[in-house]
């Protein structure tokens, strides 16, 4: 049994040795062998011409072994594979077994995409590859491409190309270790750490992971990626960029740095447009800003920045929340204008600033552009503010009018003036005991207040006043706060995280909020006289259940 599988095995063998095409010979000027300087050889010489297996091969020189089935070519090689494939060079040695080729010396190939140059180059015909070890350039109608190390596969019109990877053409300079380039689409894969240089503009882009078309200049980066434009720096996990429409998208953890303002966007989404100054991004947006070497951070469902730098619009919509280690705040919508330092809050505003919560109708915070510092703030319409005392966890100091002027100073409210319908209740403690001694109610057309530490300091009335007051005991419900009166304490984010906790009343405005308990609590009156004249009633006449 043994000798059958044996013998089936050299069978097997011996027809594939004599599948094996031979070299042919098909010219030279002169032949001869010389066993003593070349066993094994016949020499040709001149006008040398052989062919094998669908390849031609001229020189001027040649060594033929025939035992072997190989051939040595020197002196102006020139290799033709079918009527696409060119090569030449100034040496050549060929295995027609295996059909291999090692070529050096000024080699040249060339097929209807791309022209190759090298010192070395291996022709693997076998698997149609051709590859090289000690760099080469490639050249076709876009790109030209630079590595230490590459392998070109004729088939697909790939290059995999590693090691100090360059393509250039005249508007693009990219820079990889290790790339997958297609010469007749001009498609590349980057794997590892890859820059791409705008020549124009000197924008760049940098990933570890992604697709580049370099004849549209469209772009999908899928790790690490960053784009630097003239004015920003866009990163995230994924990263799209058209560079001739000059719209952009990135996708997860993107941070895009204001390199101008010193101002920073993230957001799980975000849209770029190059040409008209502008992005917006969703997804757990924020804007960060520096304010007086302090960040403050604004977060919205939707931010919109538009303009360029010098007039740059902020616009953050819907269930916006502010975080700044001495300043918060919650409202609607935000308008910030960056060239007049001019923040707008609008829809049931309210900002908490130094123990105080001010609220209503419109809120404005104007920054002195220069210092960066908060400088004033406006409060229009229905204005409210309030402090907790400092020791009764009930009692609140408050002062509201029809509108509100305030300073800052050292990022601290420090003057407050009320203007129209001007009131305040007060709680006066005294200085040593910390006891409650009277509570202060008055009434005027202005009054002017001076704060320390979020306390008022000394109150100024603008013109006449009617006040009152009282010892704590003979305090009146009604006077305990004033009308309109909200604590909102549970919405005030503490710690930046809490910008993105949604609270159960996000949505609904605290007037609304109002109205619906007073409309619940008559309702649940009217059921009340209801049950009580029924009960007067047979049971098994009528029965009355709550809805």
């Amino acid at each position: 049994m043994k000798r059958i599988i044996i013998l089936f095995f050299l069978l097997i063998s011996s027809f594939a040795i004599a599948q094996t095409k031979k070299i042919v010979i098909e010219n030279s000027e002169i032949q001869y062998a010389d066993e003593d300087k070349y066993p094994g050889a016949t020499v040709l010489l001149g006008d040398v011409r052989i062919k094998h297996d669908g390849i031609k091969l001229t020189c001027q020189k040649a060594f033929y072994f025939k035992d072997k089935n190989f051939f040595k070519a020197i002196g102006n090689v020139l290799i033709k594979q079918g009527d696409t494939v060119t090569q030449t060079s100034n040496y050549t040695d060929y295995d027609a077994n295996s059909k291999q080729a090692l070529s050096w010396g000024n080699v040249i190939l060339k097929d209807p995409s791309m022209t190759l140059t090298t010192d070395t180059l291996h022709f693997d015909r076998l698997n149609q590859k051709l590859y090289y070890r000690s760099y080469a350039t490639i050249k076709d109608q876009t790109n030209t491409l630079k590595s230490k190390n590459g392998n070109y596969y004729l088939e697909n019109k790939k290059f995999t190309a590693t090691t100090r990877v360059t393509v250039v053409n005249p508007e693009h300079h990219l820079e990889s270790n290790h790339l997958d380039y297609y010469t007749d689409s001009g498609l590349t894969y980057l794997y590892g750490p890859s820059t791409i240089t705008n020549t124009e503009n000197n924008n760049k882009i940098y990933c570890e992971k992604g697709f580049y078309n370099t004849k549209t200049d469209v772009s999908h980066f899928v790790k690490n990626a960053k784009l630097f434009l003239k004015e920003r720096t866009v990163e995230g996990d994924s990263l799209y960029y058209d560079k001739k429409k000059g719209f952009a998208s990135a996708t997860n953890n993107i941070q895009i740095i204001d390199t101008v303002q010193n101002f920073v966007s993230k957001g799980n989404y975000a849209e770029i447009f190059e040409l008209k100054d502008s992005l917006f991004i969703v997804k757990k947006a924020v804007a960060i800003s520096i304010i007086d070497k302090d960040s403050m951070f604004v977060h919205g469902d939707t931010l919109l920045v538009t303009g360029k730098p010098e007039k740059r619009i902020i616009r953050t919509y819907h269930n916006v929340k502010i975080f700044k280690s001495d300043l918060q705040g919650k409202c609607d919508s935000i308008h910030t204008n960056q060239a007049t330092g001019l923040t707008k809050m609008f829809r049931n505003p309210v900002i908490w600033s130094d123990g105080n919560q001010i609220t209503g109708d419109t809120i404005h915070l104007i920054s002195n552009v220069e210092t960066e510092k908060l400088d004033s703030l406006k409060v229009l319409n229905n204005a409210f503010i309030i402090s907790k005392d400092s020791i009764s966890k009930k009692d609140f100091n408050q002062i509201k009018g029809r509108n509100m002027f305030g300073k800052f100073k050292k990022n601290k409210l420090r003057l407050l003036l009320v203007k129209g319908n001007a009131e305040s209740v007060y709680f006066n403690r005294n200085e040593e005991t910390q006891v409650l001694e009277t509570i202060t109610k008055e009434i005027s057309s202005n009054i002017e207040f001076i704060l320390e530490n979020g306390q008022i300091e000394t109150i100024k009335y603008l013109k006449k006043s009617d006040g009152k007051t009282y010892p704590p005991s003979q305090l009146p419900e009604d006077v305990r706060e004033l009308k309109g009166f909200i604590w909102r304490e549970k919405e005030q984010p503490k710690k930046k995280e809490d910008i993105f906790i949604k609270h159960k009343n996000d949505n609904t405005p605290p007037d609304r909020k109002l109205k619906k308990h007073k409309s619940k609590a008559i309702l649940d009156k009217k059921l009340k006289e209801k049950k009580k004249s029924s009960s007067k009633l047979p049971k098994q006449d009528f029965s009355i259940k709550e809805q």
